[in-house]
């Protein structure tokens, strides 16, 4: 449905402005949203699991700020990909095999068909295509008999065969650059168009901007979830995990802001820290228990007064990362 509703918005020749706002240096230009809304019949399920058409309103947006920013970032990943496609093909046709059936297994299992396969086929590039090919071919090999070969025998040689890899480029074209699609069940005349775009521009502390983060392959590991009973628990657990996320980045920087303070950032120190840069400054505290003469001695180490900041902010318990003042007797003591 997206890829037909941002190809309808390309054939529009001209489309209202919806918002524009100057450019965040003098010598940027103006960004500006163009957008249009329209209506399409899409299945909806109810809660007691029926389904049936419903009219749903789209808006479909073209912002050219954000197709100055796909632009570049799809060249940079069209070129790193080149690399590594010329990588993978320098691999694959290095290789030898010495019979049909071996050569054809291995490009069924290069183009994601191999034996134990299930879903969807592996996707691995992105801006190129790759075709393999089988050829025959003859090598040198080494002669089965010993003593000096004569000058009339011809060098000894084995056939088998090798792959051969036909890669096509698939740039980004230009046009396709800064389309976003926003659903919702508001209603034109309640909310115009330039409204909705507005309301989802200032989502800061909501679930929506986590999204970005969970597209890492460290944040969810991918998963094979075939009943849609388990597919809409690991949605609402998700969401419900970047709603937890959200508030306590909420938290941390109105406190950091009311109180004039910084922690370390990426870069440097910073009042504006996101949820995984709070999560990450705790990892650093390590705590360490160990038994010296029936004593527990405990050793705390990595904290910082910015991790008391923290706490403060969230309202947590600092005595978690407080010394026992009196050392407790370990239970394995023995007692004369």
């Amino acid at each position: 449905m997206r890829h037909d509703l941002e190809a309808w918005g390309q054939q529009q020749a001209v489309l209202p402005l919806l918002i524009e706002q100057p450019g965040r240096t003098k010598a940027e230009a103006p960004r500006q949203w163009h957008g249009q809304s329209v209506t399409r019949s899409v299945e909806v399920e109810s809660s007691d699991g029926r389904v049936a058409p419903s009219m749903l309103r789209f808006v479909v947006g073209h912002s050219t700020q954000l197709a100055r920013q796909q632009a570049q970032s799809s060249a940079l990943g069209h070129a790193k990909e080149a690399a590594a496609v010329a990588e993978h093909v320098w691999h694959v046709q290095g290789r030898w095999f010495a019979c049909r059936p071996d050569a054809e297994a291995a490009i069924a299992a290069y183009e994601g068909q191999g034996p134990g396969r299930r879903g969807r086929r592996p996707r691995p590039w992105r801006s190129h295509t790759l075709r393999y090919a089988l050829v025959a071919a003859t090598r040198p090999t080494r002669r089965t008999r010993r003593g000096r070969p004569a000058k009339t025998d011809a060098p000894p040689t084995e056939s088998g065969y090798r792959l051969v890899v036909e890669v096509e480029g698939l740039p980004k074209a230009e046009e396709e650059n800064g389309w976003l699609v926003l659903a919702t069940t508001v209603d034109a005349a309640a909310c115009p168009d330039a409204e909705i775009l507005q309301v989802y521009q200032d989502q800061n502390t909501t679930v929506e901007p986590g999204l970005r983060w969970i597209k890492n392959p460290a944040a969810i590991a991918p998963g094979w979830l075939e009943k849609p009973e388990r597919i809409a628990a690991l949605a609402m657990l998700t969401v419900l995990g970047l709603l937890v996320t959200s508030l306590m980045q909420r938290q941390v920087r109105l406190y950091l802001q009311t109180h004039a303070q910084q922690i370390p950032g990426n870069k440097g120190l910073t009042a504006m820290p996101t949820a995984a840069v709070v999560l990450a400054l705790f990892s650093q505290i390590a705590l360490g228990q160990c038994w010296v003469d029936g004593q527990t001695v405990v050793q705390l180490a990595g904290l910082r007064p910015y991790h008391m900041l923290v706490c403060d902010a969230l309202g947590l318990d600092a005595s978690w990362y407080a010394l026992p003042s009196v050392q407790k007797s370990s239970r394995y003591s023995q007692t004369p």
